[in-house]
């Protein structure tokens, strides 16, 4: 498990999980196992029960659990053996071990991870919002080199 983001900053992992197993990937009961396993061992919040829309056919499933840290999404793709699972969290935490679960989960044979940190407020800029008085992304010294006007940056 990595390092929690620092205070006022949350973190989004977009996973990858390829070369899974087709049969797991179409059943909801499995993703629903892995969804409460994520949060059992994350101590994440749900605010309501998940939604699941299985595709006809051979296709896959799109699972979406509202927490109150943000959310939990999965999509899969049978046809590829693969799955794209996004968490974010709006406060800081413990990364979960991805790679080690979906292989247990979906029986993945390679799992990607990759991190954003979701830094918030003025102070992401070294400004306190009181004196920005506007939009922090459009405040100072940050809008240049962005490709701002003049007027849309505060002196």
């Amino acid at each position: 498990m990595s390092a929690a983001p620092a205070l006022g900053a949350g973190a989004e992992w977009i996973v990858e999980a390829r070369g899974c197993d087709p049969a797991r990937l179409r059943s909801v009961d499995v993703l629903r196992e892995l969804f409460d396993r994520v949060v059992r061992e994350l101590a994440l919040h749900p605010v309501a029960e998940a939604q699941w829309h299985e595709f006809d056919g051979a296709g896959g499933v799109t699972g979406l659990l509202m927490l109150s840290e943000s959310h939990l999404t999965v999509h899969t793709f049978p046809e590829h053996a693969s799955a794209c699972v996004n968490l974010f969290c709006c406060r800081p935490r413990e990364a979960w071990d991805w790679s080690t679960g979906l292989r247990e989960s979906l029986g993945a044979e390679a799992v990607d991870v990759r991190v954003l940190e979701r830094r918030y407020g003025a102070d992401v800029l070294g400004r306190v919002p009181a004196e920005c008085g506007r939009v922090p992304s459009a405040c100072g010294p940050a809008a240049e080199g962005r490709g701002l006007p003049a007027e849309d940056a505060l002196d």
